[in-house]
């Protein structure tokens, strides 16, 4: 009977861990969505403004250090 208490408290414990780890990962997801949206956003925003001026592109644009 005591083995059987011992296995029904560690399941509870497990329970209770995956429970936790389950909200941790839902938490990480939505952050994931909303950051994806403002990169997306961000990428779009500067689409826009290369598109705008006649000045060469960010990303191809030599760092001011060469």
């Amino acid at each position: 009977m005591e083995r059987i208490t011992a296995a029904e408290e560690q399941i509870a414990h497990l329970v209770k861990a995956v429970e936790e780890l389950s909200d941790v990962v839902a938490g990480q997801a939505r952050e994931l969505e909303r950051l994806a949206r403002r990169v997306g956003m961000l990428m779009e925003r500067e689409a826009e403004r290369e598109a705008m001026g006649n000045t060469i592109p960010l990303a191809d644009q030599r760092p001011p250090h060469w």
